[in-house]
């Protein structure tokens, strides 16, 4: 599966919601894209188009054109029977520093961050 979006935003700490971590984006189709865990969790939520999954082990790969999430076999459904999504970035506005940070806190313990930064 595949998205074009803009912008990536992204909070790697927010204080108002406990601390959760937060990286989302809004596709130029309208789709939503959410990927979230609070510091106390073992898992991490992931929405795509206001259908939650929990999920564990994510795979998550950063560059500056794209960010790639693979998905374990078990959890497909995450991605609508993909097992990965690919976000490309359509623009050069996302704070890739920002995002990285947001990615470590979000899969620390629970899954891998490959930075192609």
């Amino acid at each position: 599966m595949q998205i074009h979006t803009a912008l990536l935003f992204a909070t790697p700490c927010d204080d108002e919601e406990d601390n959760m971590a937060t990286l989302c984006c809004h596709s130029d189709k309208g789709q939503m894209f959410l990927l979230t865990r609070y510091p106390d969790e073992d898992t991490v939520d992931l929405t795509l188009d206001d259908e939650p999954s929990t999920l564990d082990g994510l795979k998550v790969t950063l560059s500056a054109q794209r960010l790639l999430i693979e998905v374990a076999t078990g959890d497909r459904d995450a991605l609508k029977g993909d097992d990965t999504l690919e976000i490309v970035l359509t623009s050069t506005g996302t704070d890739l520093e920002e995002v990285a940070l947001t990615l470590r806190n979000i899969l620390d313990g629970t899954g891998s961050l490959v930075s192609e930064l």
